[in-house]
């Protein structure tokens, strides 16, 4: 009996004893089964675990306790990251319990920031497989290379071909980290079973020429391929995974413009697939505005929006935005997207600019004269909301800051470049130079702000809010695609489960500690959106939020009894 046959056998009777075929070490090398030192007397005699284990038998919740003691020890980072990794590695259900009891303070390790450093590093820090890795080398051979992943049941993939990591750039087969840590978000955050989830990552080579030149590094030792020869491999994957696992969900992450709206498009109609960097983001960026025009009690139709950036993640947020101001006005798209201005490297994105336009800019090139710099556009447009999506740090200086508040009482300002170190502005800033008048966000996390007796909590723009409950959905209902409406109902939701307390504090998105209830809630309403598209591919259940909830993982270790071998 495969691992997968017994993970799923525990999720449809989870207060039978769970059967298994493996025994003594291989069981502790085995994270979906390893329970460490808190196998029972009984399970130690039945698996041949006697003496291999210290002698108490120790509760989950006393693991918990060892575990924090040590982490806690650890005052760099890096070394977190590296000890959770570890966890992760050995103990799943103790390492899921762990970061779902201290998602706050671990979050931010296991996903963004540190895990841009980490991406940075991983061929130096490497300690264990986890996923797998498609390369050029591995044309024609995908789908058999899946027989080698023993889980017969996947219901979400995330993949990176490691083009465009953060605001990091090229990072390569180090871009592995992102969707290792997407995915544990997505159990910690989603309730998506661990042994359900796999991270690819798609290595066509690297133009970072600095990775090139390390002997660490774990990729091809190559210049990423052209065009026709990485189509032809994503679509190879594609067909293999949909064959091996026919009702899996991809999750396309981290790629470059030039890839990332190709791959969406072509598959989007026919795959149950999503592009969190264009979608997700879109998102919950629309779901912080909302907050925003609520506590300014102003609508979105009536803003005038920069975009400092254009890349696949600005245009997605604009997209969404846009479908959200069309809902809430009635204007047309057209019109809605005259409220935008979109600045790129070379300056206003414009009709008539120096050189031509990427596709997904056309929509939102302004029939006017170019302007080459962001402060200019400011004055020339009059803003109330500006958008941070560059990658590039610091670029909103006080001058800049102080500029919106000539247009309005409380400008709007979503630094949201990641990592911490690429972001627009922090959020301390924001707040000094506009004495508290800012609603702002970012996309990495910052601390509350005391400002003149005042206390300001910064919300964080985080996809942790929409992703889990949007993948946990549409997975749950056998979605045959995911839509933009499907998106759209989850920034609404999202934006109603922000309390006035919240609001009244600065902050435009809920708790993250309450992330399971918002995720659930996400994922009911994605449901309720693929019932009534005609798009779910199971029967409708009475309830469907008790559905939802009694499919979620929860962090336990079941009874284990010997199977025949």
């Amino acid at each position: 009996m495969s691992i997968v046959k017994r993970r799923r056998y525990q999720i449809e009777s989870k207060d039978e004893p769970l059967q298994v075929v493996v025994r003594g070490t291989d069981i502790l090398n085995e994270p979906l089964l390893n329970k460490g030192t808190a196998f029972s007397l009984e399970e130690r005699d039945e698996l041949e675990l006697r003496g291999l284990v210290p002698p108490k038998v120790v509760e989950l919740e006393e693991q918990v306790t060892r575990v924090l003691e040590n982490y806690k020890r650890k005052t760099d980072t890096m070394e977190k990251f590296i000890f959770l990794t570890s966890l992760h590695d050995r103990n799943e259900t103790l390492y899921y319990k762990v970061l779902m009891e201290n998602l706050m303070e671990m979050t931010p390790i296991v996903y963004t920031p540190v895990v841009g450093a980490a991406c940075q590093q991983f061929g130096h820090i490497y300690r264990k497989n986890r996923g797998m890795y498609i390369s050029l080398h591995d044309k024609g051979h995908i789908r058999e290379m899946f027989d080698n992943w023993k889980q017969d049941e996947v219901d979400i993939i995330v993949i990176s071909d490691g083009s465009r990591i953060l605001g990091l750039g090229d990072l390569g087969a180090n871009g592995m980290g992102i969707p290792i840590g997407k995915l544990a978000l997505y159990v910690a955050g989603g309730g998506i079973f661990p042994c359900k989830t796999l991270p690819i990552l798609l290595d066509t080579g690297t133009n970072n020429q600095e990775l090139l030149d390390d002997p660490l590094y774990l990729g091809i030792h190559q210049k990423r391929a052209e065009d026709d020869e990485y189509y032809e491999l994503v679509d190879e994957f594609v067909k293999a995974a949909l064959d091996r696992w026919p009702k899996v969900l991809i999750q396309w992450e981290d790629f470059t413009n030039n890839h990332a709206f190709p791959i969406l498009n072509k598959y989007r109609d026919d795959v149950l697939c999503f592009n969190d960097d264009i979608q997700g983001t879109g998102a919950v960026v629309l779901s912080g505005l909302l907050g925003g025009m609520r506590m300014k009690g102003e609508k979105l139709a009536d803003q005038r929006i920069i975009f400092y950036g254009a890349g696949s993640a600005a245009v997605g947020i604009a997209d969404t935005i846009v479908a959200g101001i069309v809902e809430e006005s009635g204007m047309s798209d057209v019109e809605a997207r005259k409220l935008f201005w979109l600045i790129d490297s070379q300056g206003l994105v414009v009709k008539n600019g120096p050189r031509p336009l990427h596709v997904h800019k056309i929509p939102y090139a302004r029939d006017e004269a170019l302007i080459d710099n962001l402060m200019d556009v400011i004055k020339s447009v009059k803003p109330t909301i500006l958008v941070g999506v560059s990658g590039q740090g610091q670029t909103f200086t006080e001058e800049i800051i102080k500029e919106m508040l000539e247009y309005a009482k409380q400008p709007i300002i979503f630094a949201l470049s990641n990592p911490t170190t690429k972001s627009e502005c922090t959020a301390e800033q924001a707040y000094k130079w506009t004495k508290g008048k800012v609603i702002f966000a970012s996309g990495s996390p910052f601390d509350p702000v005391r400002l003149k007796g005042k206390i300001y909590v910064p919300g964080q723009g985080n996809n942790m809010f929409i992703f889990p409950g949007v993948g946990l959905g549409a997975s749950l209902c056998q979605a045959s695609k995911v839509t933009d409406a499907m998106f759209y109902t989850a920034a609404m939701t999202l934006a109603e489960m922000v309390t006035e307390e919240e609001l009244a504090l600065g902050t435009v998105y809920p708790d993250l500690r309450k992330i399971r209830k918002i995720s659930a809630t996400i994922a009911t309403a994605v449901i309720k959106v693929a019932f009534e598209s005609g798009l779910a591919g199971i029967e409708e259940p009475e309830d469907i939020r008790k559905f939802v909830k009694d499919k979620m993982y929860q962090p336990t270790y079941p009874r284990y009894v010997a199977a025949t071998l």
